[in-house]
């Protein structure tokens, strides 16, 4: 199973780090949609974020293991639009769980 951890903090409920662990087992490695598109989530997500907003995050990645701490960033718009990316990756996730629930559970917690 794909395990996803939010950490966030304050009354904003600001996303303070991640960490997304183990394999779907869906199907074979190399096969397998669900972690090809749980992949695709994180790591783009993480791209987008380098890419769009300039934004370096510490992200950590290993096979079957992607975290990051995200910095609160003294530009409240940059951060605001760093939030925002991140708020879009638990979407596209929740959607994936919708869809293969079994394979993937998405869990947040508060500081």
């Amino acid at each position: 199973m794909i395990n996803v951890s939010i950490v966030r903090s304050g009354e904003q409920r600001r996303i303070v780090s991640f960490a997304i662990t183990g394999h779907a087992k869906y199907a074979k490695p190399g096969k397998d949609i669900v972690c090809a598109g749980v992949s695709a989530v994180s790591v783009g997500t993480v791209n987008a974020i380098e890419t769009l907003a300039g934004v370096q995050l510490p992200a950590q990645m290993q096979n079957g293991w992607l975290s990051s701490e995200i910095p609160e960033l003294p530009d409240a718009d940059l951060d605001g639009k760093v939030q925002l990316l991140l708020e879009s990756m638990l979407v596209m996730l929740d959607t994936i769980v919708q869809s293969y629930g079994k394979y993937v559970a998405i869990r947040e917690e508060k500081l």
